[in-house]
């Protein structure tokens, strides 16, 4: 059992840095206003969005056990204030773990 779990991760690890070293290698001859760099660029963000939707529409764990209106009160706030730190990404994932936690303690 030892021996697998070292293999797994040393596969994984490898396969990790092989393709982030072909990317530092690569990344010279992209362009970053080119269109596949752009369409990369919208890949990962939709990807992220995706991510984040399921996270609040299907929760799992502890989250599950809050109400939808609590969630979309604090991903508002969490917005504003985004934008109002000049989008800055610390400031609302702090800010939404502590309204969050204030919140689910008096609803």
């Amino acid at each position: 059992m030892g021996t697998s779990i070292v293999l797994a991760i040393f596969v994984t690890a490898v396969a990790t840095y092989i393709s982030r070293f072909l990317g530092v290698l690569s990344s010279e001859k992209i362009k970053e206003t080119s269109k596949i760099f752009r369409w990369f660029n919208c890949l990962a963000y939709s990807t992220l969005a995706a991510l984040i939707a399921r996270m609040i529409v299907f929760p799992v764990g502890a989250l599950s056990e809050v109400d939808y209106l609590i969630r979309f009160i604090v991903i508002l706030l969490s917005i504003l204030i985004f934008y109002f730190t000049r989008k800055n990404v610390v400031y609302p994932t702090v800010f939404s773990a502590i309204i969050l936690t204030f919140l689910k303690g008096y609803f």
